[in-house]
């Protein structure tokens, strides 16, 4: 059983406010954390706080915008973030991310690129800058959790981009979590088929037979939000450099 406090005074910021990065606030915020949504779509940043508010009183949970693919954005908001906590996230999770599905062979360069952007050099920036601020302070901890997929190890039909995209986000995260001997430990989760928003874009035929892959015959629920609580909390304080699937 989680322990229902075991994020106390951490300082959390997680990258998209919907899906996956939805759950990881609620689930934050239920052990204790104070969170940062932030998120390109103002209004869905909005949304999950209000919930956290809601649910859990006392809390000074604050959403933000961001364009992960900007460094300007990004640095924007960790600066912000600075200024009202006087710290910066001793948490982060990197959950923004897109897709712009089609086949190999008709998949436009400029779908290609965008995926990348967001999925792959998004989470670099915000791990940079993240990472910076704590060494910065001279924070003796911190835990970033980068969102991957368990497509970008074994690929998939029509996600050239996508498969890409998160297989150099696990590619990113062995190679931070070697750098970050500050005691900034870096790890990856990679979820399978889990419903969320994202795949609710995906036509019923298509999840029908992705679904005969998958041996428990069902999606999977945004509870990663699990695993994320765990990496981010002292349970996990020897575990860095590592890939997580929840498939």
């Amino acid at each position: 059983m989680a322990s229902s406090s075991r994020l106390i005074s951490r300082l959390a910021l997680v990258t998209g406010g919907s899906g996956i990065g939805r759950a990881v606030c609620q689930r934050f915020a239920s052990e204790g954390a104070t969170v940062i949504v932030a998120d390109l779509n103002q209004d869905a940043a909005v949304e999950t706080v209000d919930a956290l508010q809601r649910g859990q009183k006392g809390l000074e949970h604050m959403a933000g915008q961001i364009d992960v693919s900007s460094k300007d954005s990004v640095k924007k908001l960790i600066t912000r973030i600075q200024t009202c906590y006087f710290q910066p996230p001793s948490v982060c999770v990197n959950a923004a991310g897109i897709t712009q599905d089609d086949f190999l062979l008709s998949l436009e360069e400029e779908h290609f690129d965008k995926v990348i952007q967001v999925n792959l050099k998004g989470t670099f920036l915000v791990t940079q800058a993240v990472a910076q601020a704590l060494v910065a302070c001279g924070a003796p901890k911190g835990s970033i959790i980068n969102m991957g997929s368990i497509v970008g190890k074994v690929g998939n039909i029509g996600q050239a981009n996508y498969s890409a995209s998160k297989a150099g986000v696990e590619g990113l995260t062995r190679t931070a979590a070697k750098e970050l001997s500050f005691g900034i430990r870096c790890n990856c989760v990679l979820p399978g088929f889990i419903t969320t928003p994202m795949t609710d874009k995906v036509p019923d035929k298509v999840i029908n037979k992705l679904l005969t892959l998958v041996p428990l015959g069902r999606m999977g629920e945004p509870a990663v939000a699990d695993v994320c609580a765990f990496l981010a909390s002292d349970d996990s304080r020897y575990i860095t450099g590592t890939s997580i699937e929840v498939t």
